[in-house]
């Protein structure tokens, strides 16, 4: 199929739902990949979802169901025949099998367990014992491997009996009869060396491996950081237990930035867009809730110096300046310090330096636009003391949001606390309760 951006092909489909071109969009869908139709079928409203699921072929149902976020997974499967559904996902690869299952029902399980063999079930088994969000839970089990004994010819006539890969293998896991895994061999290096030489001698003894309960989000920082394709778990006793693959790593670093992205709003990053009223105003109301809690103490500060602000009116016009500049301040060093503290460059070792360095950094910016600021206030208001006032407010409550910044995300993982997920909260409470205070007490205190 021609590739189309992904808007071009939803208005195809929701063109063909309304004038009711059944074949038109069915053919449409047909021609389309699994992951583009999860895709698609995240973009339309549950409604419309329902003609396409239904155009969709069986072959291809269970890879849709692999791709697609839980909450719209849950209303597919909820539309569909369990011996249907048990067909769709029984076509799929073991680990696949494993994503899915948390979303079917108690019958589908029990029948597709059934439907397995023995040797699958105890695999499948055992994916599933691990959380999602480990190297165990990115897992498969499709792996190849060699004796580290026997020569590259002998691995070359080997491969050649396969009738295929699997995907992403660009390595065979070396391994002892007892199954350890003792090093890997690269398809490179196998296409390469002299075919006489044994597969021990031209082997990397020591492979990037994983431990099945390290963090899906450090599995994927490795691969990162060492260019990696594929890449072996192991036991506490080296034995190989399957591989994690690329694809599903690009999957984890997708999902950690749209978690991300969502936290900084207080939502969950399965939330569906198209999800009932009821369901989205419930989720999205607690941390409406949270933010009013702020807002109040921001207000109460407000409410201390009310004598203050009726005696100079312009107080009142220059304190959310002071309140934004440290709002934003603060976001810059909160967003370094979640970044560096996911990416695992903070830690206790280096954060007394972070904390001067960014100490010094909302010094010197604050000194820059609090100059800045009382040359404005001085001007606007015709009053040099307040435009002073305003610069020392700038100034102290950029080193607050400075400090803030680096302090309440390293508390807040201490604490067991998602610092993307509660740090803006907490960071803006402390700017505007620290700006307005800072700006009405030294009004009290110097101008009134």
């Amino acid at each position: 199929m021609q590739h189309l951006e992904q808007s071009d092909i939803q208005d195809l489909v929701l063109s063909a739902i309304e004038e009711g071109y059944n074949l038109e969009l069915e053919q449409l869908v047909a021609q389309m990949h699994p992951a583009d139709i999860a895709d698609l079928l995240e973009g339309l409203p549950p409604e419309q979802r329902a003609p396409v699921w239904q155009t969709v072929d069986v072959s291809k149902r269970g890879e849709v169901l692999a791709e697609v976020s839980e909450g719209v997974g849950r209303d597919l499967i909820a539309d569909m025949d369990p011996g249907e559904l048990s067909r769709a996902v029984q076509m799929l690869d073991m680990d696949d099998i494993a994503d899915v299952i948390p979303l079917l029902p108690d019958a589908v399980i029990a029948d597709i367990l059934y439907a397995v063999d023995k040797e699958s079930r105890q695999d499948l088994d055992a994916l599933i014992s691990y959380p999602e969000d480990t190297a165990g839970g990115l897992m498969n089990i499709d792996t190849v491997t060699a004796r580290a004994d026997i020569s590259l010819a002998v691995v070359q006539r080997y491969l050649r009996l396969k009738s295929s890969l699997p995907e992403y293998t660009d390595k065979l896991f070396v391994v002892d009869r007892q199954r350890h895994l003792v090093g890997t061999l690269y398809l490179s290096t196998l296409l390469t060396r002299d075919a006489d030489e044994n597969v021990e001698d031209v082997a990397n003894k020591t492979p990037v491996t994983f431990k099945p309960l390290t963090p899906a989000t450090d599995v994927a920082d490795a691969f990162q950081r060492y260019n990696l394709i594929s890449a072996a778990v192991v036991d506490d006793d080296g034995m190989l237990l399957g591989r994690i693959t690329i694809d599903d790593v690009v999957d984890v670093i997708q999902e950690a930035a749209d978690r991300n992205l969502m936290a900084r709003a207080g939502l969950d990053e399965e939330d569906d867009i198209f999800q009932p009223v009821a369901e989205s105003s419930r989720k999205r109301a607690v941390w409406l809730g949270v933010n009013l809690v702020t807002a109040v103490l921001a207000s109460i500060v407000i409410g201390l110096f009310e004598d203050s602000i009726e005696k100079m009116v312009a107080l009142a016009v220059l304190m959310p300046i002071v309140a934004s500049m440290g709002g934003n301040a603060g976001t810059q060093t909160l967003t370094m310090v979640v970044r560096g503290l996911g990416t695992k460059t903070i830690s206790a070792a280096n954060s007394s330096y972070i904390l001067r360095k960014e100490l010094l950094v909302g010094s010197v910016n604050g000194l820059i636009w609090g100059l800045a600021v009382a040359v404005i206030a001085g001007v606007w208001f015709q009053n040099l003391e307040l435009g002073v006032l305003i610069a020392a407010a700038m100034i102290i409550n950029l080193i607050a949001a400075a400090a803030s910044g680096v302090l309440l995300p390293m508390l807040l993982e201490k604490l067991g606390i998602d610092p993307a997920l509660a740090g803006g909260v907490a960071l803006t409470t402390v700017t505007d309760v620290v700006g307005f205070f800072a700006i009405l007490g030294l009004a009290t205190i110097f101008l009134l």
